[in-house]
């Protein structure tokens, strides 16, 4: 690269991490992949590559320290973030900022900000490091609720406490499914609510500016479906916009925020918040003019965007393979691809161990429910071998 070339550097080399990479490359920036395996996705396409773990700030600070990048860019959770902080301290640039990496890797610091700091109503929540803590938080909050890890993503470590019976349990897989190993947790109270949605959020050079809202369906906290528009009131999206501004600002920084929000009539309520492009985002890859990760790459950069064009209903279908392997062959494309309005990514991933999400299915059509049946379709005719 040329001595005055711009350098990013990517902490977390995941699916979307590699999609941000290809977008910093197409406008020229070069891009350095690290995460804690190797071979990762962003790595296959990324200048150089680094292998540590995040969470070493020793580590992390002499990787930051060799490369001097421009732009230092968390795509995961799993991140040494006070190493982060000092060296933003120190004149480093951190995507959107050191402190919105720091307050969003653990759901602590961003519920308290948004419910205690900005009064943002969110569902009944108490935090837990112990046992017996955990116990009380439970029976403050009440059976059925929810258990999370305070640091963790994609589901791992989370569960539902239907019976008293299930507490041990619940326990146990919030410590071994933590980020960051066995640690503090959040009990969440069950609210209700007609459906969830993601509000994908950029904070740029000209402003705030809103993507269409993505409806979503998790199973186990993690992502399988994804379609934009969801159909919502006038005041929803009002109020889902008014608070996704209210977080995003209080956290500040340039780059897309993923807000997912509760919804139920007109009522709005706030649950997390991603200081990046987020898994149920994908689905802007085929929805709109400049997906979440060019407009993540555009806004980080200092760029403008002055609109983000929507092309139409559009739906995502997660394709997640089961197994222990490390060669996994997809079969049968031409069948999966031969609708119109239909498109797939291959995430390239090496290995899977247990689950994991290794490719999504895209499609747009007339309608959001037209689309969903195409993306099924689509999903129903791939053959996975797990070899």
């Amino acid at each position: 690269m040329t001595p005055v070339g711009r350098k990013a550097l990517l902490l977390g080399s995941g699916e979307l991490g590699k999609e941000v990479a290809l977008e910093l490359m197409r406008l020229g920036v070069e891009v350095v992949a690290c995460d804690r395996y190797d071979n990762a996705p962003a790595m296959q396409v990324a200048h150089r590559r680094y292998v540590f773990n995040m969470l070493d700030g020793a580590e992390l600070r002499k990787v930051i320290e060799k490369e001097k990048p421009d732009h230092i860019i968390p795509e995961v959770e799993a991140i040494a973030t006070p190493v982060l902080v000092e060296l933003e301290q120190e004149g480093y640039n951190v995507t959107p900022t050191a402190n919105a990496a720091w307050l969003t890797m653990n759901r602590e610091g961003i519920r308290r900000l948004a419910a205690e700091d900005l009064k943002i109503k969110t569902s009944p929540y108490r935090f837990a490091s112990t046992y017996d803590e955990f116990k009380d938080a439970v029976e403050a909050i009440g059976i059925p609720c929810v258990v999370k890890p305070i640091m963790s993503s994609s589901g791992h470590g989370q569960s539902v406490i239907k019976t008293p019976e299930d507490i041990e349990k619940a326990w146990k897989i919030a410590q071994e499914g933590g980020r960051a190993g066995a640690g503090r947790v959040i009990v969440e109270g069950f609210i209700d609510f007609d459906y969830e949605i993601t509000l994908l959020t950029v904070r740029n050079i000209t402003g705030t500016v809103f993507c269409e809202p993505i409806g979503h369906i998790q199973v186990d906290g993690d992502y399988r479906y994804s379609w934009q528009p969801q159909p919502m009131t006038g005041k929803a999206i009002e109020k889902a916009r008014e608070i996704a501004g209210k977080v995003t600002e209080a956290l500040g920084g340039y780059g897309i925020f993923g807000v997912e929000l509760f919804v139920k009539d007109d009522e709005v309520i706030f649950s997390e918040v991603s200081p990046r492009p987020h898994d149920t985002g994908m689905v802007t890859m085929i929805s709109q003019d400049k997906s979440e990760f060019a407009l993540h790459a555009r806004a980080l950069l200092g760029l403008p965007i002055p609109e983000i064009r929507f092309f139409g209903p559009s739906a995502s279908r997660a394709v997640v393979v089961e197994g222990e392997t490390d060669e996994v062959v997809f079969g049968n494309l031409e069948e999966v691809l031969s609708e119109p309005g239909t498109d797939m990514r291959i995430f390239g991933k090496p290995e899977v161990h247990g689950h994991r999400r290794m490719g999504v299915i895209l499609a747009t059509a007339d309608s959001v429910e037209e689309a969903k049946a195409k993306a099924e379709r689509a999903y129903n005719k791939l053959k996975v071998e797990v070899l």
